[in-house]
């Protein structure tokens, strides 16, 4: 591998080691010596109703409650469709909606007087299950080829539905927001992926310009997407009571509270029907239905990279998809690593395995003989421009776990208590924002400061939520300057200093704004004077083989290019407990070159676990009223290290000429495979499709016994 693939220490190794590192919730005053507010939040009962009145008990001195009619400016959080409200406006639409805020200086106090306030409600009637929903926030549809005729002349056409559930980020640290009133502003900082999402919120909600408002990132503990919305909302809310009470207001969720309330997964309910005609599908026809919850967050996006990512890895001719964000009176759905992908992925890759055992085939084969190739059409008319590696990278996970062999012995009828089973699943994960979003809308920009010491500033806004670009952005600018690692230092993002290279999502940081920052270094190096203080900066420009992406018929490059993975899982399932024991899990990856080869590694680990819970163990479900009952670690379970003791992640590297030294997005590929082959296996260990068609996840032990009592019967 090249240089820069070595690894070395993380900037923020030592601080976070030994405790130093400082989080919004470590605070004991403000940089200015203020004592701090504490802020918590009354929430509403009820799924849907009209708040009648609210009746607050007599406050102390020092205490103040806030609602929509403290918001200085509008009340309404700057999302996508900015239908989200700062505070609750007539109604309130989902169980936990934040009606008002009670502040003060001492936290059992501002316990009490929440616990005193009465909320009077008018009950509405709730739409609570995705199946009755009837509103939809956002719906799309494209489609080529001759879907009608193919479908006329298959010799056989499948139909089936998967169900994919809710699924927590789960990050270290909750939400957590802080606001301090600054003159004529507001200085509003915390737990974020995303300074300048939270920066435009904040200056609609406060009615305030640019210059008021200033957003910095402390140091995050954790965010797969949870962060990049709900902070957003969070953010209004406290800069709001810092304004009304005028001193520092800060509010941590507590556990319950975060697992209750802030956006998750969204769940979905996906209707695939394929032709097949001498061996091949020939037609695919997606129904893609996303669970949006109360509001519409980042639906848009989120099912726009779902049915993008509908047809899977396969060379298909005919297709037609369409999707919907349905509006239920639930929690919000919002951001989580894969971004939509892994609905629709599971979907996909489990309907190929079915036709596969239907026909007698194995579904190796099966899928390979249809995998794309570069130069192929994508979904959307683009085109895979680059290689797809998918062939190779199969061949690679085989030669570590023996897959082919493994997956035709384990197909023979099994008997006796443990039964073992083993699934393959190929996927992709398109790098960077869909379309023509980078060019159009995000428009990032990336400085470096070079001070007159000789050591460089990178100026981003990208924030380090422990994916390691405070090590990684730095590793680049020093490479290229031929400089130590420790001249070059990158602080958390401060919308005061830095500009705006755009959000901390989408596996786009490294590969878009790391080479932003590697021809900005080159700039600097062409120019650089010792002794003087210097700046540079470079704009992001779309490369020039891109086919234009029209969103309003989904034609054109979705991505610039896409990382691929092969996955497969080996499982041995006890059927006396419908417990199902991962024997090994096994992935070839291709994110490009690694910049740090440690760091890519572990989030290749770290993502496809987070993968195998949302499989199996990450079950959470709201009741009959939309009231979510996992609200803890002991009902809501996530994997740990002891639950895959054999994980084999391996880099399969083919470099992406417009990324920094050939780089393309990691952080959400690793994630998105991993369901559809942990199912498979589980399925191919109950007996195959033939008696067990397993179609949806998690797949928990419960519904294992409940597959064993088909046996039975």
């Amino acid at each position: 591998m090249k240089e820069i693939c070595t690894s070395v220490k993380k900037k923020d190794h030592d601080a976070k080691i030994q405790g130093r590192a400082v989080y919004v919730g470590d605070y004991e005053r403000t940089d200015r010596g203020e004592p701090i507010l504490v802020g918590k939040l009354l929430r509403s009962n009820i799924a849907r109703a009209r708040v009648s009145s609210v009746t607050v008990p007599p406050l102390p001195n020092g205490y103040c409650y806030v609602n929509a009619d403290d918001v200085p400016g509008d009340n309404n959080v700057n999302i996508v469709l900015d239908d989200t409200p700062v505070f609750c406006r007539e109604t309130v639409e989902y169980i936990g909606e934040p009606i008002g805020m009670v502040v003060g200086p001492n936290e059992e106090e501002v316990d009490r007087i929440l616990g005193a306030i009465e909320v009077a409600y008018e009950p509405l009637p709730p739409v609570i299950e995705l199946r009755t929903a009837k509103e939809f926030f956002f719906e799309y549809e494209y489609g080529h080829g001759d879907v009608v005729r193919a479908f006329a002349e298959a010799d056989k056409v499948y139909d089936e539905e998967f169900e994919t559930g809710y699924q927590d980020q789960t990050y270290l640290e909750t939400q957590s927001m802080m606001a301090e009133p600054e003159g004529d502003g507001i200085y509003v900082h915390g737990s974020l992926q995303c300074a300048y999402y939270v920066h435009g919120a904040v200056m609609r909600a406060m009615g305030m310009g640019p210059d008021q408002v200033r957003i910095f990132q402390d140091v995050t503990g954790g965010g797969f997407g949870g962060k990049e919305a709900y902070p957003s909302i969070l953010a209004c809310q406290v800069a709001v009571a810092a304004h009304k009470a005028q001193a520092p207001v800060r509010c941590v969720f507590d556990r319950r509270e975060d697992l209750e309330f802030t956006s998750k997964r969204h769940p979905s309910l996906c209707r695939y029907r394929a032709a097949v005609k001498d061996g091949r599908v020939t037609a695919l026809e997606c129904d893609v239905l996303f669970n949006a919850g109360a509001y519409s967050t980042l639906s848009a996006v989120v099912l726009q990279r779902g049915i993008i990512s509908a047809p899977g890895v396969y060379h298909i001719e005919n297709v037609h998809v369409r999707g919907r964000a349905a509006k239920t009176n639930t929690t919000p759905s919002g951001a989580y690593r894969g971004f939509g992908a892994p609905q629709t992925f599971f979907a996909v890759e489990m309907l190929m395995s079915h036709i596969a055992q239907d026909r007698g085939e194995d579904s190796i084969d099966f899928k390979e003989r249809q995998l794309v190739s570069q130069g192929d059409m994508t979904s959307t008319e683009g085109r895979y421009h680059f290689p797809v590696p998918l062939r190779a990278m199969l061949d690679e996970v085989d030669a570590a776990c023996d897959l082919r062999r493994k997956h035709r012995a384990y197909a023979q009828p099994q008997s006796g208590r443990y039964r073992r089973g083993i699934g393959m699943s190929a996927v992709f994960h398109g790098s960077g924002f869909t379309g023509s979003a980078e060019r159009d809308m995000i428009r990032a920009v990336a400085k470096l400061r070079k001070y007159r010491d000789g050591t460089v500033e990178v100026l981003a806004s990208n924030g380090d939520i422990g994916q390691g670009v405070r090590t990684t952005f730095p590793k680049i600018v020093a490479h290229e300057l031929n400089l130590p690692l420790e001249r070059v230092f990158y602080q958390h993002p401060d919308t005061a200093r830095v500009p705006d290279s755009g959000p901390t999502v989408a596996s786009r940081s490294l590969m878009i704004v790391g080479e932003l920052l590697r021809r900005a270094a080159i700039k600097l190096r062409a120019c650089w004077v010792d002794g003087e203080e210097q700046e540079v900066e470079e704009h992001y420009r779309e490369p020039d083989f891109m086919i234009p992406f029209y969103i309003d018929r989904f034609q054109g490059d979705a991505y610039a290019t896409y990382a691929w993975t092969v996955n497969a899982v080996e499982v041995e399932v006890d059927t006396y407990t419908g417990i199902s024991r991962v024997l090994g899990a096994y992935g070839s990856f291709d994110v490009g070159t690694p910049i740090d080869y440690h760091i890519v590694l572990g989030q290749m680990e770290g993502g496809f676990l987070q993968g195998l819970g949302y499989s199996s163990i990450e079950k959470m479900d709201y009741d009959n009223n939309g009231k979510i009952w996992n609200h803890s670690f002991t009902d809501y379970l996530v994997p740990t290290t002891l639950d895959v003791p054999n994980m084999v992640a391996m880099l399969h590297v083919e470099e992406y000429p417009d990324g920094p030294y050939g780089a393309k997005g990691a952080g959400e590929l690793p994630l998105v495979g991993a369901a559809p082959a942990y199912v498979e296996a589980v399925e191919q260990a109950l007996g195959g499709s033939g008696v067990h068609r397993l179609n949806h996840v998690p797949f928990t032990p419960e519904d294992t016994l409940l597959e064993l009592i088909k046996e039975v019967k």
